[in-house]
């Protein structure tokens, strides 16, 4: 037997195949059209890129791996989370995602906060412009004829699975980010659905991320050469399914992810909020099972925003920064280009350079933004220090941790050591092909959820953490200072 799991992203689709003992076997991958950005905080995307995507990445797998694919049993989706797919009755697309990274819904958080006073306890969060419920009272507001016609939301993978089966699910980790559940008792709130004038209709069916959602239509079994029924995981938003990836699944495990955004993540036994530093306190995809994220919007992104305004591609950008690092520069960058969850919760925020000179070349630039990107991720174990929430180890996921210096970086100013996995840039989709396992097997997700082999591990460097806490003291100062401006 074999296993598929799905990692749908907002640049492309990671397909991974593993088999029966959890052992990578085949990949593929295929990239999506890019969001756009009718507005300075806006970021959209057509659904049916996605759907593209995950067509010709398991296409692929076929052409390269047919007789691996063929002996799929179960299928596991992991996804961007928090976009709103807006459904009609006869599940047509009624406009294109608000993603994850759309700011344009803070004056509907205030005042779905306004409207709701327990909405902070019930969904253990802040309502956030990232969040989905904000997505549609915006909607509501502003594009009333659309908001009339919602039969459905979905979130991006569920979207995809629809297609593969026919059904609307959901499973808990991706539906703790609508800010429509009960996070505590992994249900859909009344109340919180209420505020946007939606109800349990509007939903899909939630299960767990490790359990069966559905089966995988026969049209797409035959165009893969499968057989028999293939059973579809409940699967997991893409922080949860990381977290399955790299074996994050017991108190006090987590790991950094240097994707897109940035995500410093740990398990929890018990649901813990802490909405006072906008940590973000979710389900995990394993039963009985919660975990606290500090989120950052503009991890990668930075660096690829970087790349778009100098004409230097990010990799010779990274190469060049780390050639000349000797320890913190004068650059200093405050990574907020759309906008910043953890710790300030505040979608106006913008980026900002400051410390520039004659001298300053791309190569600075881009450490400068690296270490901005490092300082978030301080920023965010700080505020889950404040919450008494201790991390025993730490892993590095996403295509960030490629770079040797960002790491380091990321070690001297966490204060402890990050391993990387090896093929660490399949977290995501080695965690849904994980729960796929689970799903079709029965398999216990604590015998599955292992820490798969790891390629190196990066220690601080002590000779730099006082001038990276002098460096950090600084950086921590700007936001306040120029906060009224770069909002």
């Amino acid at each position: 037997m074999t296993f598929l799991g799905i990692d749908i992203g907002t640049s492309g689709v990671k397909a991974l195949l593993i088999d029966d003992n959890g052992k990578p076997v085949g990949d593929a991958s295929a990239p999506a059209v890019e969001p756009v950005r009718p507005h300075p905080g806006w970021s959209e995307q057509n659904p049916n890129d996605w759907w593209t995507a995950t067509l010709a990445a398991v296409d692929k797998l076929k052409a390269s791996h047919p007789a691996e694919l063929a002996k799929v049993r179960g299928i596991g989706l992991s996804g961007h989370m928090h976009g709103a797919v807006l459904l009609g009755k006869g599940d047509e697309i009624l406009r294109p995602s608000i993603l994850w990274n759309d700011g344009r819904s803070a004056a509907e958080c205030l005042e779905m906060e306004a409207a709701l006073p327990s909405l902070r306890d019930i969904a253990g969060n802040i309502a956030m412009p990232g969040f989905t419920a904000p997505k549609i009272a915006w909607v509501r507001k502003h594009e009333p004829d659309i908001y009339a016609r919602i039969a459905k939301v979905l979130l991006p993978k569920a979207y995809v699975r629809l297609l593969l089966s026919g059904e609307h699910v959901e499973d808990m980790s991706d539906a703790a980010g609508t800010l429509w559940l009960d996070v505590a008792k992994r249900d859909w709130s009344d109340e919180l659905l209420a505020v946007t004038g939606l109800n349990r209709s509007h939903m899909p069916r939630l299960v767990e991320g490790s359990a069966p959602s559905a089966n995988l239509k026969r049209e797409f079994a035959a165009r893969w050469g499968m057989s028999g029924d293939v059973v579809i995981a409940g699967g997991a938003g893409d922080n949860a399914a990381s977290a399955c990836g790299i074996g994050a699944i017991r108190p006090g495990e987590g790991f950094v992810s240097l994707g897109t955004s940035g995500v410093l993540f740990v398990s929890n036994d018990k649901f813990r909020p802490n909405t006072k530093g906008a940590v973000h306190a979710f389900c995990h995809a394993i039963p009985d099972t919660w975990h606290q994220m500090g989120v950052i919007l503009s991890a990668t992104d930075s660096l690829n925003w970087l790349s778009r305004i100098t004409g230097q591609k990010q990799a010779d950008l990274s190469r060049a920064a780390e050639a000349q690092f000797k320890g913190p520069g004068e650059e200093i960058f405050l990574p907020y280009l759309s906008g910043e969850r953890t710790p300030h919760n505040n979608a106006r925020a913008r980026g900002s350079f400051t410390g520039l000179s004659q001298s300053t070349e791309p190569a600075q630039l881009a450490q400068a933004v690296m270490e901005g990107v490092t300082f978030a991720m301080r920023d965010c174990q700080r505020v889950l220090s404040d919450a008494g929430t201790k991390i025993d180890r730490l892993l590095a996921v996403g295509g960030g941790s490629k770079s040797a210096l960002w790491l380091k970086l990321l070690a001297t100013n966490l204060d402890m050591e990050i391993a990387l996995p090896e093929d660490g840039d399949f977290g995501g989709a080695l965690g849904a092909a994980r729960l796929g396992l689970c799903a079709a097997t029965g398999a216990n997700p604590a015998d599955v959820m292992t820490m798969p082999p790891i390629k190196t591990v990066i220690a601080p460097d002590t000779s730099l953490s006082a001038a990276y806490s002098d460096q950090y003291a600084r950086y921590r100062a700007l936001y306040p200072a120029i906060e009224e401006a770069i909002s």
